[in-house]
């Protein structure tokens, strides 16, 4: 247990402590720097993941994916939509040209545009959040929610887990860690919330940590479900302990997008 903690405890603490002192006191632009290396990194570990020993395809994907990431960070660009529509019409008209089988280039062009949008489009989202009102306070409220369920989801699981959640997906998780994990999220999410937002009513802090718990579970079995397919264990070994970036921040990125409309929507 304790070599497999230690490296793991070490590379939270350094994680966070970047983290916490860039979103608290770096100026927007380390922020955006910060998000867009991290999608640069996702980009990279998802198409060696995807296109092992096909360097035209992973270099194709990567340069997609930070095409659409350059359209939503850098401020003054036409809007992320045209930049999407564009890529996308790219991906479809260059896959028409890579010669492989019919079945192999569409299956190609589906695991590519897969990569493009999940982390090149989603995970840009981080800036969206942190741009709104009080977007320094969301930001950390997300990723106080949904560290403390993965911190318990990892040691309840481990501890007392007997039912798996999902075998198929992720033969590790089981249904006493996304309890604990949800209870975690929900009991951190209201005292750190409440902390943070003070304005936000604490049924609202709370039914959001709820949701914020659930939607980063269902992003981490999505990370699972990609790396079961392709039959990898770890997105990468960046992070000791924790695997690649991908690993660290799938259980993030489906509660980013969704509390970036939900602010949209309900405090325009």
């Amino acid at each position: 247990m304790n070599a497999k903690v230690m490296p793991r405890a070490i590379t939270a603490l350094v994680g966070i402590s970047i983290l916490v002192f860039i979103i608290g006191w770096g100026r927007p632009w380390h922020f955006s720097l910060l998000v867009f290396l991290v999608t640069f990194g996702g980009l990279c570990e998802y198409f060696s993941i995807a296109f092992p020993g096909r360097r035209r395809e992973r270099i194709f994907g990567i340069l997609l994916g930070v095409i659409i990431s350059f359209g939503m960070i850098i401020p003054g660009l036409p809007e992320p939509g045209l930049w999407l529509g564009g890529v996308i019409v790219m991906a479809f008209s260059t896959y028409l040209f890579f010669g492989e089988s019919l079945e192999e280039q569409y299956k190609h062009l589906g695991w590519t545009l897969l990569g493009t949008l999940y982390i090149g489009y989603l995970v840009p989202h981080f800036v969206f959040l942190y741009q709104s009102r009080d977007g320094r306070a969301w930001v950390f409220f997300v990723l106080l929610a949904i560290m403390a369920g993965d911190t318990a989801a990892y040691f309840v699981g481990t501890c007392l887990g007997r039912k798996k959640l999902l075998p198929l997906i992720s033969p590790g998780k089981t249904v006493e860690g996304a309890v604990g994990s949800i209870t975690a999220s929900v009991l951190v999410g209201v005292f750190g919330g409440k902390f943070l937002l003070p304005a936000l009513p604490w049924l609202e802090i709370l039914w959001l940590s709820f949701v914020l718990s659930l939607l980063g579970q269902v992003g981490d079995l999505f990370e699972s479900w990609v790396k079961r397919v392709f039959s990898v264990k770890d997105s990468s070994f960046l992070l000791p302990g924790h695997g690649g970036l991908l690993d660290r921040m799938d259980s993030l990125i489906f509660p980013v997008v969704f509390t970036t409309y939900y602010l949209r929507l309900a405090y325009p």
